[in-house]
């Protein structure tokens, strides 16, 4: 990737708008447009500024060419004015939402899941919740959600694939142990499993029927098969890295005890520019990992983590948080992982050994049990993250132009 390229993206993801606000206030508009996006339609409404009623113009297909006559055909009436449309985050993805802005429009993708409803609605189709979209976007009503660039959202599809690789292999070894266990052989408990020796023991296997045997060889085909895969696709991850925008980004979060390249890498693949959070709070409940609450009056009752945001980036967090378990030390694979950081990060990744592995233990002994602990971690665990993200990605910014 050329400079330009890169200075491009970084100023792309440092303009992103994160999860949690309000569009704010859009009466500027002249026109404002609600989309709901299915695989073959659209379904299109309009509002005008003021308290009208929408105007719903149809369905029309999901095609760039459908697209871009509609919006031509807007763009008249109004005399070449910028318009606002919307729709919902969902399967469809955003290229509807980047053709949208290179026809010159703005364009705000909305979390169907902060979208105001009534109780008492029972009735939905295509037509009502367009009028709806269009209706509350002209009110300022709905939620935006941080929308990727393109290399960005590359960089996550090759992660998730990771993940789901990860999902099939971890199925596929979990089928295997249990027909072996049905049919009473069980691997010593005390000995580490899908290792070479483990493989020739299930190899070794015999049963008294031919397709049993056969039915074995398939399963552990099918696992090898999944590793494989994981391999080839971690393999795959460790290659384009250094092509990335933020590769600089990771070097300096791998300093962090319990955050390797590849957690770097999900982890800024799924939040983008962290520092687009104007403060670690608005970052751990972006990522669901506040308590939930429900209090009236005098009384405060707080319940589990609301488990809101990016789950991906959340799990990747307690996972990391397991490892502040031990005490803090400076140890050499530490050391070695750290080469390539700033001497700020490192500092910092410091810092967040010497409070976190101290909370671990306070946390522990206090009778929390080890669950709590962990995502008690992750959390603190998040402020240190985006720390070294809004002190890195300046120097990148400066570095890229």
């Amino acid at each position: 990737m050329n400079k330009s390229t890169a200075a491009s993206t970084v100023k792309a993801m440092c303009g992103a708008q994160a999860l949690g606000g309000k569009l704010g206030s859009v009466s500027h508009y002249p026109l404002y447009v609600g989309l709901d996006v299915h695989k073959d339609t659209i379904a299109v409404a309009m509002a005008y500024p003021g308290r009208g009623k929408p105007v719903y113009l149809g369905e029309f297909a999901n095609t760039p060419k459908s697209l871009g006559k509609l919006v031509g055909r807007l763009s008249r009436e109004f005399d070449g004015e910028v318009l606002l449309f919307c729709y919902e985050a969902g399967p469809c993805g955003y290229g509807l939402y980047r053709q949208l802005l290179e026809l010159g429009h703005d364009c705000q993708v909305v979390a169907p899941s902060l979208i105001p409803r009534k109780p008492g609605e029972r009735i939905k189709t295509d037509r009502r919740d367009a009028c709806k979209l269009a209706q509350t976007l002209r009110n300022g009503d709905l939620t935006a959600v941080w929308v990727p660039d393109e290399e960005q959202e590359a960089m996550r599809d090759l992660t998730r694939a990771r993940d789901d690789m990860k999902g099939q292999e971890r199925k596929a070894r979990q089928q295997l142990n249990a027909y072996v266990l049905r049919h009473a052989h069980a691997w010593p408990s005390n000995k580490s499993r899908w290792t070479q020796g483990h493989y020739n023991w299930l190899e070794s296997l015999r049963f008294a029927h031919e397709w049993q045997q056969v039915v074995l060889q398939e399963y552990i085909d099918a696992v090898k098969a999944a590793s494989q895969r994981v391999d080839d696709i971690t393999a795959q991850m460790e290659r384009v890295l250094p092509q990335w925008s933020l590769a600089p980004v990771v070097d300096s979060l791998v300093a962090l005890r319990g955050i390797d390249k590849l957690a770097a890498m999900v982890l800024l693949a799924e939040l983008g520019d962290v520092s687009r959070f104007q403060s670690p709070r608005q970052l751990m409940a972006y990522l669901g990992l506040v308590p939930s609450e429900h209090s009236s009056g005098p009384r405060r009752r707080q319940g589990g983590i609301t488990l809101t945001g990016n789950r991906h980036a959340r799990r990747m967090l307690v996972e990391s948080a397991w490892s502040y378990r031990f005490p803090a030390r400076q140890t050499m694979h530490l050391k070695r992982k750290a080469k390539n950081a700033s001497d700020e990060a490192k500092v910092i990744a410091w810092r967040a050994q010497k409070r976190l592995c101290g909370r671990y233990r306070t946390l522990i002994q206090a009778g929390k049990n080890t669950k709590q602990t962990t995502v008690a971690i992750a959390r603190e665990l998040v402020g240190f993250i985006w720390d070294i993200v809004c002190r890195e990605m300046p120097k990148l910014q400066q570095t890229t132009r």
